[in-house]
């Protein structure tokens, strides 16, 4: 936005002003937000729902330049939200936290949603090289969750994810 010049009228300088304070409220980072507005599950758009009924909404990576971007460079995840990252077919899936800035717990799946490995509290990589964290069984589908999110809402392997708006799944 440029500043007003001498010839303003009082409505753009009005627009301006009211431009101003709307960029300012949504960059507070939500003060005077109603807190439990932030823990309402999603009602459209990618989701899961955990073992426990949670409603955790999802930022679908599916392109090669998404998956390779993940997380990283992200100070945090909102309340109820998550990523994943969705594959062809099953196999052989292991990830890192290159550039990530907190721990995250892994959930590896298949396209029904059948929990077949549970990584908690994967922390961030100090130092490099960053060390890989493999699944212990072939997965098709990872979701990721911050660290103790799985534990708290149930989820561990022979659990049952349901995926809602997720590309096939």
């Amino acid at each position: 936005m440029t500043s007003p010049g001498p010839r303003s009228t009082k409505r753009e300088l009005l627009a301006g002003a009211l431009l101003a304070q709307l960029l300012v409220a949504g960059c507070s980072g939500g003060r005077g937000a109603n807190p439990k507005a932030a823990q309402t599950p999603p009602a459209s758009g990618p989701r899961v729902v955990l073992p426990s009924g949670a409603v955790f909404a999802l930022e679908v990576a599916n392109t090669p330049e998404l998956t390779a971007q993940g997380l990283m460079f992200r100070e945090s995840l909102a309340p109820s939200s998550g990523m994943v990252f969705l594959f062809d077919a099953p196999r052989p899936q292991a990830f890192w936290m290159k550039n990530c800035h907190f721990a995250l717990d892994m959930v590896f799946t298949l396209k029904d949603g059948s929990v077949v490995d549970v990584l908690e509290n994967v922390p961030p990589c100090a130092a490099d090289p960053c060390p890989s964290y493999p699944a212990r069984a072939p997965a098709d589908t990872v979701v990721e969750l911050t660290a103790g999110e799985a534990k708290k809402h149930g989820v561990v392997p022979g659990a049952r994810l349901s995926f809602v708006s997720v590309p096939e799944r």
